[in-house]
């Protein structure tokens, strides 16, 4: 499902009276609606779909994309905390891309919705972000 179908407050609808360029769109958007967002690649490959996004709540800043990969009806499914930075909004598609092979995905670091990894231990995020080839940002608050 993508963003425009889970616009409840329609924030993205277009506006026949305002230029287009305007208000929420692309470089703002709501979370709840990011929610649910499909996931490819780029040999358009099915990944999954965004279960959950991670605020780090000492920056304000999104830190993780949970992506549910391999279920069938809800079973088998699998979890992963993917950097958003690794992630890329498809605006002609509604959808997200993330730069890898499917195969890889199969065998990154994850969990099950019993099971969450200490997303704020650094070790892990650093694991984390060297797996998807993104950068990883220190988090400590420095004064």
């Amino acid at each position: 499902m993508n963003y425009e179908l889970r616009d409840t407050y329609g924030i993205y609808k277009s506006n026949p009276t305002r230029d287009n360029s305007t208000g929420p769109g692309p470089r703002l958007m709501g979370a709840d609606t990011l929610i649910g967002n499909d996931v490819y690649n780029r040999a358009d490959e099915d990944l999954g779909d965004i279960k959950e996004i991670m605020l780090d709540m000492a920056s304000g800043k999104i830190s993780y994309a949970v992506l549910s990969f391999g279920s069938f009806l809800g079973m088998g499914e699998k979890l992963f905390a993917v950097p958003w930075s690794a992630l890329t909004l498809d605006t002609v598609n509604k959808r997200f891309i993330l730069d890898i092979d499917k195969k890889r995905l199969e065998s990154a670091p994850g969990f099950d919705k019993d099971d969450w990894p200490d997303m704020a231990d650094e070790t892990w995020a650093k694991g984390i972000h060297n797996y998807y080839g993104s950068q990883y940002q220190d988090r400590t608050i420095k004064n």
